[in-house]
């Protein structure tokens, strides 16, 4: 089909005095100082193209419009470049709204471009101040507005009930299979099923808040597991959202819980006083939802970024305070999304935090515990068994280190995990030291197999 040649562009590069070739510059600029993968690569006869009429990919219209503004001293859109429809922000989701429905257009925005693979997206960068914001807006700032609408579909408990049993079947597979089985399901419903509701439903407010509640727990289960994936970008932004939505529903628990979760990825990636703001702003919310496992949780978190920051002394204080908060806890009373943590999750935490404090007999004390843990798990049963693995072999202890080793990649093998790979590559370095005993230099072979780079 014969292509219409794009004037309206034409006619802006014209008062901007821009070159073909020094507009196709300062786009691949724009898009390296934006943090985007590629390098982009456009050149003149990229230019050439668009003014013939054929629309780039995104986000190219969006920085093309960001170029233009900066030229010109006032607003450019993608409809003025005569590039208009499927414009995506490239900070989409990375801030909250201030109004349940702008709110809503968001995260169901959010959803659309995860399930069509947005480039731009599954390669975003984590951004600090992002997560920051996001828990800062969390403590600081009311929705505005009650979560309600007046749409063509009446949504009621059965609709509401379903999405949260969706949350619990998926979480298992997650927890079975690891996040790659089954994240693509998860964003499909969420697209597909969720967001109908949310943005074409007819819910008062009660109801609204929650259709919220359950929106937010499938969202940070999406959030979850792009962060198995190690899609820390795009981990991040659904977490967010998670929490906004979380914030509409009034739901200061589930909030604590996804503020508790950025607070693990942030550790995770090295960004432990990051993981230090979102630990206690998570502290914050379980202590106004008295939920005294998630403060343990909270606690437990914070004792591990210190460790990571090497402050043996905070971390104990922190541990003590989780250990406080564990033994006022009510199973049966609280939750569904935090039954997980239980006394085996608490000792592993522990063992991370005693490991990178360079304690190895304690390491192997709480590692053992927490294989006494719920069978379902078995990516955190992997991750356990190569925590002990590390614990035993800074203890120079080579066959206890090789026995626990040898079982945490027999059950890496069936995971579709990134993170699962990542703990393989780091059990072999901290195996290293012991490379010269036949059964350590079995092992590392094995876990090359496994995860041939770090």
């Amino acid at each position: 089909m014969r292509r219409e040649p794009n004037h309206l562009l034409r006619q802006l590069i014209a008062e901007a005095a821009f070159s073909h070739k020094g507009l196709a510059r300062r786009l691949n600029e724009l898009g390296a100082a934006r943090g985007l993968p590629g390098p982009l690569r456009y050149d003149h006869s990229s230019v050439l193209r668009w003014v013939a009429g054929q629309r780039p990919r995104e986000p190219v219209p969006v920085l093309l419009a960001e170029l233009f503004a900066l030229r010109l001293g006032r607003p450019v859109t993608s409809a003025d470049l005569g590039m208009a429809g499927g414009a995506t922000p490239l900070d989409l989701g990375q801030h909250f709204d201030h109004a349940w429905q702008e709110g809503v257009e968001t995260v169901t925005a959010l959803w659309r471009a995860d399930m069509e693979r947005r480039r731009f997206l599954l390669d975003s960068a984590f951004a600090v101040g992002a997560g920051s914001a996001g828990a800062l807006s969390w403590l600081t700032s009311p929705g505005e507005g009650a979560p309600e609408a007046t749409g063509t579909r009446r949504v009621g408990a059965p609709d509401i009930a379903a999405i949260h049993e969706v949350a619990r079947s998926f979480g298992e597979l997650d927890n079975r299979f690891g996040g790659g089985r089954v994240r693509a399901a998860v964003v499909r419903y969420l697209d597909s099923a969720v967001a109908p509701l949310l943005k074409d439903g007819a819910y008062g407010e009660a109801t609204g808040r929650a259709l919220a509640s359950a929106a937010a727990e499938v969202t940070r289960l999406a959030g979850w597991m792009a962060y198995d994936l190690e899609k820390h970008g795009l981990a991040q932004r659904h977490l967010i959202q998670a929490l906004s939505l979380a914030r509409g529903a009034g739901d200061h628990g589930l909030g604590g819980e996804i503020l508790a979760g950025m607070a693990h990825q942030a550790i995770y990636i090295g960004q432990p006083r990051h993981a230090l703001d979102l630990a206690r702003a998570a502290q914050a919310s379980a202590r106004r939802a008295d939920v005294p496992s998630l403060l343990a949780e909270a606690c437990v978190l914070e004792a591990h970024a210190h460790a990571a920051l090497v402050d043996g002394a905070a971390c104990a204080l922190a541990l003590h305070r989780a250990d406080l908060a564990f033994d006022r806890r009510r199973p049966g009373e609280e939750p569904e999304w935090i039954r997980y943590f239980d006394e085996a999750y608490l000792a592993a935490k522990y063992a991370h935090c005693f490991r990178d404090l360079g304690d190895g007999p304690q390491a192997v004390r709480y590692a053992r515990r927490s294989l006494d843990m719920d069978g379902r798990y078995v990516r955190g049963r992997m991750f356990n068994l190569s925590l002990l693995a590390s614990a035993h072999a800074l203890c120079g202890e080579v066959d206890e280190a090789c026995q626990a080793g040898a079982s945490a990649l027999d059950l890496a093998a069936g995971l579709q995990s990134v993170r699962t790979r990542s703990y393989v590559a780091d059990l072999r370095r901290r195996l290293e030291p012991l490379g010269g005993e036949p059964a350590v230099a079995a092992l590392v072979r094995r876990t090359r197999e496994l995860a041939p780079a770090a």
